[in-house]
């Protein structure tokens, strides 16, 4: 991918702006910066610009409200398709659906989806539990507040993410960096807890 293209800008743009009254939980840094490091994962990784930018505009339909007709449009149906993908539907009849039904919905479209959707999931939660470990250890055990579970539902989900991850990519750099980041986060959370 070439340093610099409009349609990146627009999706910078698009993602500063949708999040841009939402912050990361208990803390002031902006969400915008999640989006920011999970694009700059893929980057690093060498991923061409419809993933990088599905790595910007991952959580603007399901966080943020923005159509899926609008990233389409946008930014083209590869990049809406991945977006879908790793959405979830937070809501159903005006009631929140339950963290564990997103949770094995969520997992099974990634499944589903094809190695780039994949890539974009694996940058997403390598960042996050990067975050949740690091946290863990500054903040300790009460960070779990914050979530809607706690660190054994946690690190399951994060390690279904890292097995459906592991199908698609196999071997790639970017899979190990990803397993190394949810064995860090399970040893924070042991280290947390006393055991």
């Amino acid at each position: 991918m070439q340093g610099y293209s409009d349609r990146y800008d627009a999706a910078l743009v698009l993602a500063a702006r949708a999040h841009r009254d939402q912050l990361r939980k208990g803390t002031d840094i902006p969400y915008v910066v999640h989006a920011f490091h999970v694009s700059a994962i893929l980057l690093r990784y060498g991923y061409g610009e419809d993933v990088t930018i599905a790595g910007l505009l991952h959580d603007v339909v399901e966080d943020q409200g923005i159509a899926l007709s609008r990233i389409e449009s946008d930014f083209g149906p590869t990049v809406a398709e991945m977006v879908r993908a790793l959405s979830e539907k937070k809501m159903e009849d005006g009631e929140a659906r339950p963290w564990e039904a997103r949770k094995r919905e969520l997992l099974a479209q990634i499944r589903h989806a094809g190695p780039q959707t994949a890539a974009v999931k694996a940058a997403d939660t390598l960042h996050n539990s990067r975050r949740m470990a690091a946290d863990l250890r500054r903040e300790g055990p009460r960070i779990w507040r914050l979530f809607s579970r706690g660190p054994e539902q946690s690190l399951w989900y994060y390690e279904r993410v890292l097995d459906i991850v592991r199908e698609h990519l196999g071997t790639h750099p970017l899979v190990d960096e990803l397993a190394d980041a949810v064995q860090d986060l399970e040893l924070a959370i042991a280290e947390s807890s006393g055991a």
